[in-house]
């Protein structure tokens, strides 16, 4: 039986090492103007999240998980070899993965993941879920424009924030997140699809915000850099067409509070919490409180 990491709510291995004091925190904290960015345009991009060996333990673990008959499979709370809508492309898609492998569990409490996020929510960080986002070589699908909180209604408040960290350098040729700038400011726009036609959202958008779509911003990160965006920021991703991938570990949190908004499961094999109440327990652990370190 493969261990589920979900039950261990601190740090499995020495790949991360926490500050132990609020000095050592410093080195990881935003600085004004880059909150002001992230509150302006809705995502703030380039932001140092692993080192060489993070990244590349990271690689190796998620290599096992392309493997038919990887260990700890019955944990994935989804698991998509290939979520694209077109059969000449390749999207791998996957929720779970801190719950099957120890790297992929002691990233959610890498100091710069978990300081920056605290400062962008503005107080603790609770975790949501993960996700895996690859596109191979040559064919990698796309992943079509959409804001996060709308596959999220299941929790309320909008007290959300995505972190997404490369694990290869993410460019515009091999498909790198794409950014409208300041669509965090707009209503929750109606689904159109997650791996499909990147034109389909026209039908739900106004004059003025397609036109703010004619100029989307390309967020270009090296290996281990992250990008952080808010729920609501409308986002995407083009084909990867070159000679080398483009993988990627996503970290949805939620500021400590947020709560469910239904009675059934949250999360696919996931013991349900009953809506009014505060998301916690095994599986949305509390990462950090920035009060603890002051």
């Amino acid at each position: 039986m493969a261990r589920d990491w979900s039950e261990l709510h601190e740090l499995a291995t020495d790949l991360f090492a926490w500050p132990t004091d609020a000095t050592g925190w410093d080195q990881y904290r935003l600085t004004d103007q880059q909150i002001a960015s992230y509150q302006q345009d809705g995502y703030l991009a380039g932001i140092p999240i692993l080192n060489a060996t993070q990244t590349e333990t990271l690689r190796t673990e998620l290599a096992e998980f392309f493997e038919p008959e990887h260990e700890g499979q019955n944990l994935w709370y989804e698991y998509h070899t290939n979520e694209s809508t077109t059969p000449e492309t390749v999207l791998f898609h996957a929720l779970g993965a801190w719950r099957l492998r120890p790297a992929f569990h002691d990233v959610l409490w890498s100091p710069a993941f978990v300081m920056a996020a605290s400062q962008l929510l503005e107080g603790p960080v609770r975790f949501w879920h993960d996700q895996l986002f690859c596109k191979p070589a040559h064919h990698g699908g796309v992943v079509a424009w959409h804001q996060d909180y709308s596959y999220w209604t299941r929790t309320k408040p909008v007290a959300h924030l995505t972190c997404w960290i490369g694990l290869d350098d993410a460019t515009n040729d091999n498909g790198c997140v794409q950014y409208i700038p300041g669509s965090h400011r707009w209503n929750l726009l109606p689904i159109t699809g997650l791996a499909g036609n990147m034109e389909a959202i026209r039908e739900v958008l106004t004059d003025e915000q397609w036109e703010q779509f004619q100029h989307p911003v390309p967020a270009e990160l090296k290996a281990g850099e992250a990008t952080f965006h808010h729920p609501l920021t409308v986002h995407g991703s083009f084909e990867n067409r070159i000679d080398r991938p483009r993988r990627a570990t996503v970290i949805n949190a939620i500021r400590d509070g947020v709560m469910s908004d239904k009675n059934e499961e949250l999360l696919t094999g996931v013991p349900p919490i009953a809506a009014g109440e505060k998301m916690q327990g095994q599986f949305f652990p509390l990462l950090f409180d920035p009060a603890k370190i002051a």
